[in-house]
């Protein structure tokens, strides 16, 4: 029986990368994200075809009742929960200098960005913990953040400390976690091409010629996607509590 694994905002831009990479390597995986069942459709239709079991839940995780909802929806369709990747986000919404942010704005992206995530971690944590590992499996964890937990956009305040504030909640999950035989991770990719960064191709595509990574090119979501399918298998073994970095080498300094 394949392993099964839950991917918040799985029906599109990275989080169908991530998909796309589980589902070959032979994963269940139920997607969520906040648009209708129909609207992913297509999505899950995509995944369906490489060959293993996947469904949708539609659920906004900065609700309590969604996550419980998405959790609960796991465990009827496939008895089990596996791993649990963190991949849901929004930027901050109309991007505003940190001295014209506004509080509306500010809850919102913390509660998409850092609550959802925090929170569902605990209801999936209690369910790998209470399961039958007999065979050795341990639980698996990831928070895919961003290398704006490192650096400063003044337009994008909230963003910026909701990414820097999952590299904590990683190794405080990794801490607690541990005596469960649950693995937790940090997966901070790049300037990655998804629907978020859609609106400036153009800048990155000038920043990328003149070097912003060493790697000169766009990362795609499948970079990403393979690197939490080596997480996921288990090919990353005695790391728990660690941040990937997948970005081209962009936050490497030198003079």
């Amino acid at each position: 029986m394949s392993k099964v694994a839950i991917i918040t905002g799985g029906a599109r831009g990275i989080g169908l990368g991530i998909a796309e990479q589980l589902a070959n390597a032979g994963w269940s995986l139920m997607l969520n994200g906040v648009r209708p069942q129909s609207d992913a459709r297509l999505a899950v239709q995509q995944i369906a075809a490489l060959g293993n079991p996947v469904d949708y839940c539609a659920a906004d995780v900065s609700s309590s009742e969604d996550r419980k909802r998405l959790v609960e929806a796991t465990i009827e369709r496939f008895g089990r929960i596996d791993a649990l990747v963190n991949n849901a986000g929004i930027t901050s919404p109309g991007r505003k200098d940190i001295l014209e942010a506004d509080e509306e704005s500010f809850d919102k992206v913390m509660g998409i960005n850092l609550k959802g995530p925090f929170f569902l971690t605990q209801l999936a944590a209690r369910r790998m913990a209470a399961q039958d590992n007999s065979d050795g499996w341990r639980g698996k964890v990831v928070f895919v953040s961003s290398i704006s937990a490192e650096f400063v956009s003044v337009n994008r305040g909230d963003y910026c400390l909701t990414k820097a504030a999952l590299g904590m909640a990683t190794k405080l999950w990794a801490t607690r976690l541990a005596e469960h035989h649950i693995d937790v991770y940090e997966v901070r990719p790049g300037v990655i091409r998804s629907d978020m960064t859609a609106g400036v191709t153009d800048k990155y595509d000038k920043l990328f010629s003149e070097g912003l990574t060493l790697d000169r090119r766009w990362g795609e979501p499948s970079d990403v996607g393979k690197a939490i399918r080596v997480l996921l298998d288990g090919e990353l073994p005695y790391a728990t509590g660690q941040v990937l970095k997948i970005d081209g080498g962009m936050t490497i300094h030198s003079l």
